[in-house]
């Protein structure tokens, strides 16, 4: 039992790696186009569901691991870079492209900190805010991936993620700034 956040965590990656598939068949023109993309949001969704329970049930079943440590954010960051480059795969165009581009380059710089940091003697650790940022990432592109949504809607939800990731990464150099000038 001790090992299911793992496993959660473990389903999330290979449910994006599924999506993605299905996303890139989608743009490349495969029949059954429409199922392809109903797959695709549901894998995301099923796959952005386990990003709260993997955590949660670590806490609850006291199975925190160094694995789960490692696996959860890198899952997480999977999940948001597959669905950004499958729906510009599938054409999801301009409305996507900038606020897309602005969220990977946080995940990347704030893994880059993360990283220098860890190699410091500094943790970064999670802030409520950040798990937000995740939530807010998930819910717009899951917004682009269900089909009959207003564009509208779309880039509103997009742009709130895109602006809440650049607050949290802003934050994040921040605290590695202070960070490694007093190491």
């Amino acid at each position: 039992m001790k090992s299911l956040p793992n496993i959660l965590s473990v389903g999330r990656i290979l449910l994006t790696l599924l999506m993605f598939a299905a996303l890139l068949a989608v743009g490349g023109g495969a029949e059954g186009a429409k199922g392809l993309r109903t797959f695709a949001f549901w894998a995301f969704v099923i796959a952005a569901v386990t990003d709260f329970f993997d955590g949660w049930l670590a806490r609850k079943l006291d199975a925190v691991s160094l694995w789960g440590t490692i696996l959860d954010p890198i899952g997480d960051k999977i999940l948001v870079c597959g669905a950004v480059v499958g729906l510009l795969a599938v054409g999801a165009g301009p409305d996507l492209a900038w606020p897309a581009g602005l969220i990977l380059f946080r995940e990347f710089t704030v893994s880059a900190l993360r990283e220098v940091g860890a190699a410091r003697g500094l943790k970064l650790p999670v802030t409520q805010l950040a798990k937000w940022k995740t939530t807010l990432q998930l819910v717009a592109l899951g917004a682009y991936l269900l089909p009959g949504l207003p564009p509208t809607l779309h880039k509103i939800l997009i742009w709130v993620a895109a602006a809440v990731t650049l607050i949290t990464g802003a934050q994040y150099m921040v605290q590695t700034h202070r960070g490694l000038k007093d190491a």
